[in-house]
This record gives structure tokens, C-alpha cells and sequence, in this order.
């Protein structure tokens, strides 16, 4: 790959975040059991020292910016921790073995399972942090605010801070200043059991009896009032208290509509004389005991569940404290996008509900592009907030039978995804050789590697060949889709087109009499005297096509026949420019894409 050229203006300017998200616990495990509900013992466990010096230089490889170490704060587990004074934790209400990463039991203190020695496990962290910048990557953590475990018991508190729920009014269902709600009178009952689940797959544990004691009962973490839930329900967690009242109502102040466009500053000043749910200083402080810690940013789990102005009162509050922190939530219903970007002050939010599942059609064989340019086009002036994945946690592995069956198939989308918008692009641990999520662990289907138990990750633990972090034990076509993976990111994270402006020639090349359809994607992306045409072919077939160039945007770029192109991808792929600069002619084989520098 040719390295991209600096901007000729000053300063030059990089391309976009790039964020890699890695599940922590299996990200360095060796071990290739898989035994379905196997223990630590039986299926192995990564640690936070298996992100070595070479382990990093492999992540920044491709293009990364900002790491997203997932399973990071102490949630609910079910290995046996009583000799560092941790409680034990009930099976009948953690998901898995390995419990759930959003069930958070302790947010001043960092999983055990991580560390190589779990009595120094926040010093073991605190180093991985240290690591991380020294390789000029940036540290990202989950909050979850609407929701924590069942067994909230944190160890390692700041003098002065309480538990979630120590002081809360239990006698009635809603108070301002409970941290949870409660089913007045009821105590908890563990779910009925449907579809022959078993706790635990039935495997032996001297908690595990279908009883969990919680007197009153508390709402679950997905809103659920009874005392019983349903076993589809988040039942390892329970709903956090904002202030929102039963109704719906709001027992704090609004924030008034033109705060949608003023800064940080303003929102800081407008919570600061306000007195407010106990809810909103306890994840405050939260957040700044681990921006102390050196963390550099958050990833907050189902933002859509607590309200704007919460998010407005501790984004701005962490903003003033650290104006780089990187903010990224997840907000699946489009028309909040804007609310939670504008007055909320998120940085960045998942492009999921219209972009990826969009994408993601595509790729499967039964959408449009045009679909895909109309979402891009109409998101405007918040489509660089709008972070753009095809694989993570929450989402099917690419190769997976359900999804496209084949990893090769998420080439072109990787090319649309990550060079279509001036929006960060968001990398799963292992997508980038193809890992197909298939092994059948425990709780969960297949087809999503699993974030509940314990497991190898195959494809990802050829690339670290036992450590080396090196690929070794990778086949050609693995090693091949890592090397198009580096090389698109790597534009993706230093080009400065990636900076400028997006220009769609899919609806004027539609028109013409080539073989550019619904399965191929054509766009400029331009700034200053940087620009970069971008081509990609969905359909597993080769493809002749001819691109028209609107005239105005041919005389904006200045293309003419004497234009010269340079490949930045598929360097074998020539393109030529016809004599009114207007049509580019170009062939791409099957699933093929061509980036050019002009």
C-alpha cells in the first residue's frame, strides 16, 4: 500500500478515529477447549498482561486509535473469589459462567478473572492503561447507567461513597433519591426456567437452587416491574432510578430547547445550582474516578434508557474535566439520534437501526445501495457522530451461516463503512481474520461470539499464535483478509480526504449503460487538494463499469482525461478518465473494491 500523503494544507490534518473493540477475558486465551459451560480451569481466561508490546503494535496495525477494553469493571461471576474478600455470586442470576459484562457488581474495581493476581487486579489495569498510551492508542470502558447486578457490593469505594441502594427507602416503590425501584411487599423470584434452560447447563454449584434472596423485589435492568421476571427479561440486573417516576413523569429539571445548541460549557452551568437525583452523582463520580485513572473515554450501554438530561449533566461535567474524552452510546430509535447528540453531548452514537442493518442487507444479497446513500445523505450534519461497525458484541460474526456465511464478503462493506462518512469506524477483535462465532459455549447462541463464557476464539487465536501475536498459524486466505483489513483502516485512519466531503456518484452512474447496478457503490471523498474516488463491488461476479461524474462535481474536482490516478487498494485496477471528465471506466472482480488517490 502506498502510504497516504500529508494534507498540503496547514496543519495537516489525519484521518478519523478508529476504535477496536476487544473482549477483554478472551482476547489473549490460549486455550482451545470450548467445552460448553466449561470453568476458568477447563476453558482458560485472558488477562490484561496478555495485551503485550506486540499485541498492541497489532492492534494499532490497523489503524486504531482508541481501544475498547469491554468487560473491564467488576461485574457479577461465578468463579469462587471469597480469599480476596469478594462475595460469592448467585448462578441463578448471572448469564453464563463467566457472567455478563453489563451485570456491573463493583465499578470502583476491575474483573478478577483479568489479573494475574486478583489481589492487585486495579493496578494490573492501571498498567494495561499506561501500555496503551505509550503505543498512542487511547483507553475506552463500558458505563452502564441503567442498570448494575443484582448483587451491587463494591470493595474498593472512595471513602464516603455509598452503595448503589445502601440508603434507599425500601417502604415504597419510587423515591427521588432511591438508586433503584421496588415491588413493595414481593420478594424477588428467579425466573421460570423455558426452552429445558438450565443454570449453569445443569452443572453442579452450591448456590445454584432457583432462589435468590431480595427482599422487596427491585425492577429489573430492561424496566420489568415484577416480582418474578421472565426469563427473557434482564434478570441478572436491576433498573437504576433518575428520577423518573412510575408515570413517566420527571422529578428533576428539563433542560430548556435551545441548550440543543449551546456547548458544554452552558450544560456545566446550568446543572451546577440544581439539586438532583443521588443516581446522577454516583455515576458522576464514576466517571471521574476512572478519568483519573488515565481512562481516555466511555462506551455507555442502552443510553436510550435514561434520560437526555442526565446525559447532559455528566457529559459535560466529564468535558470539563477532560475536553478529549471520547463519548460513544448505543441509541437504537433514529429519531433520538439528535436529541442525545445536540443536548445530551454524546460524541458519537452506533449507526445501527439504519445504517449497518442497511449495510448489512447488502451484503447479504437482498438490498440497495440506494437505501444506503439515502441514510447517508439524510443524516447531514450529525452523520460524522453516527460511528459506523460491521461486527461487535451485541451483533453476528460476518462468516457466521446466519449473516453472510463468508468473511470475504465483508470486504466491500468494510470499504463503504470506513471511508463513506467522516464518522469514527468501529473493529471486533478477530474480524479482521474472518472469526465465525461458531463454537457452541454455554449460554447463548451461536453465530455471536459469546461475552458470557468462557472460550478461545479460533481465526483470532491463530493470529496470536500463542502469544506471539504474529499470525503464524493463520491460513493464506486469514492472513490475506488481515492484510486488506490493515490496508483499508490505515486510509481510513490517515488519509485527509477522510476529513472532507462526501460526493455520491451511485444514482448518476445507475443511469448509464454499463454494468453498475444496486450491487456497486461509487463516491468521491474530498478536502483541499486531497481526493479519493472509492469503488466497491458487492455481487460475486466481475464487473465492467462505467461511473458518471455530474458535471458540476467533475469541474469542482477538476477531472479531465489527463487526471492521474493512483491506487491506494487493488493497485491492479486501472481506471481512466473519459475526455470531458465526466465517466471513469474501471473493472472489479467478485467482492472487489478500488481506492484512488487523484
Amino acid at each position: 500500500m502506498k502510504p497516504a500523503p500529508a494534507n498540503q494544507t496547514e496543519p495537516a490534518k489525519k484521518g478519523k478515529p478508529v476504535v477496536y473493540q476487544v473482549f477483554t477475558r478472551l482476547f489473549g486465551n490460549t486455550n482451545t477447549n470450548n467445552v460448553p459451560w466449561g470453568t476458568r480451569e477447563e476453558n482458560g481466561v485472558g488477562k490484561f498482561s496478555d495485551f503485550t508490546d506486540t499485541a498492541l503494535t497489532g492492534i494499532k496495525e490497523l489503524g486504531t486509535t482508541h481501544i475498547w477494553y469491554t468487560g473491564v469493571p467488576h461485574h457479577a461471576i461465578v468463579a469462587d473469589y471469597t480469599e480476596y474478600g469478594i462475595s460469592l455470586d448467585d448462578p441463578d442470576v448471572i448469564k453464563g459462567r463467566a457472567g455478563s459484562p453489563y451485570a456491573v457488581k463493583d465499578y470502583y474495581n476491575v474483573n478478577p478473572d483479568l489479573a494475574d493476581d486478583p489481589a492487585n487486579r486495579l493496578a494490573e489495569f492501571e498498567a494495561l492503561i499506561e501500555r496503551t498510551h505509550e503505543h498512542g492508542m487511547k483507553v475506552i470502558i463500558d458505563i452502564v447507567p441503567n442498570h448494575v447486578a443484582r448483587q451491587y457490593e463494591s470493595l474498593s469505594a472512595p471513602e464516603g461513597v455509598s452503595d448503589f441502594g445502601a440508603n434507599d427507602n425500601t417502604t415504597v416503590e419510587y423515591a427521588r433519591d432511591n438508586n433503584f425501584y421496588y415491588v413493595v411487599g414481593e420478594s424477588f423470584r428467579v425466573p421460570e426456567p423455558k426452552d429445558n434452560y438450565q443454570v449453569l447447563g445443569g452443572h453442579p454449584h452450591p448456590l445454584a437452587d432457583g432462589k435468590f434472596d431480595e427482599t422487596p423485589a427491585k425492577w429489573t435492568g430492561n424496566g420489568a416491574r415484577a416480582a418474578q421476571p421472565d426469563q427473557n427479561d434482564w434478570y441478572e440486573t436491576v433498573k437504576v432510578n433518575y428520577g423518573v417516576k412510575p408515570d413517566g413523569s420527571y422529578d428533576f429539571p428539563t433542560l430548556p430547547d435551545d441548550y440543543a445548541q449551546k456547548g458544554v460549557e452552558a450544560h456545566a452551568e446550568f446543572w451546577r445550582d440544581k439539586s438532583l437525583p443521588d443516581s446522577w452523582y454516583k455515576f458522576r463520580d464514576i466517571a471521574f474516578y476512572w478519568l483519573d485513572k488515565g481512562v481516555d473515554g466511555f462506551r455507555y450501554d442502552m443510553a436510550e434508557m435514561v434520560p437526555v438530561e442526565f446525559w447532559s449533566f455528566l457529559n459535560s461535567a466529564i468535558k470539563m474535566r477532560n475536553p478529549d474524552a471520547f463519548l460513544l452510546a448505543e441509541v437504537y430509535q433514529p429519531h433520538l439520534y439528535r436529541a442525545y447528540l445536540n443536548k445530551g453531548k454524546m460524541d458519537y452514537l452506533y449507526d445501527k437501526v439504519e445504517f449497518y442493518d442497511t449495510l448489512k442487507t447488502i451484503m447479504q444479497g437482498s438490498g440497495k445501495v440506494s437505501d444506503l446513500v439515502a441514510i447517508q445523505e439524510a443524516h447531514g450534519k450529525i452523520a460524522p457522530s453516527m460511528l459506523h461497525f460491521l461486527e461487535n458484541h451485541d451483533e453476528q460474526r460476518i462468516a457466521s451461516p446466519d449473516f453472510a456465511g463468508d468473511a470475504e464478503k465483508g470486504k466491500p462493506a468494510l470499504v463503504v463503512s470506513a471511508l463513506i462518512s467522516r464518522s469514527p469506524t468501529m473493529l471486533y477483535f478477530g474480524q479482521d481474520v474472518g472469526e465465525d462465532g461458531s463454537e457452541e459455549t454455554g449460554f447463548g447462541d451461536p453465530t455471536r461470539t459469546t461475552i458470557f463464557d468462557y472460550a478461545g476464539v479460533p481465526a483470532h487465536q491463530r493470529w496470536m499464535n500463542d502469544g506471539k501475536f504474529d499470525g503464524g498459524q493463520l491460513s493464506d486466505k486469514e492472513r490475506a483478509l488481515r492484510a486488506f483489513y490493515i490496508e483499508v483502516m490505515q486510509i481510513s485512519a490517515s488519509h485527509p480526504a477522510m476529513n472532507g466531503e462526501f460526493a455520491s456518484l451511485h444514482a448518476s452512474s445507475l443511469n448509464n449503460d454499463s454494468e453498475y447496478s444496486e450491487q456497486q457503490m461509487a463516491f468521491v471523498r474530498y478536502t483541499g487538494d486531497s481526493r479519493l474516488l472509492v469503488v466497491t463491488n458487492f455481487a460475486s461476479q466481475t464487473r465492467k463499469l462505467t461511473l458518471t461524474v455530474p458535471e458540476q462535481l467533475a469541474s469542482e474536482l477538476g477531472l479531465n482525461s489527463g487526471t492521474p490516478f493512483d491506487a491506494l487498494l487493488s493497485s491492479d485496477v486501472s481506471a481512466t478518465v473519459g475526455e470531458s471528465g465526466q465517466t471513469i471506466t474501471l473493472e472489479l472482480g467478485p467482492l472487489e473494491s478500488a481506492v484512488y488517490e487523484f
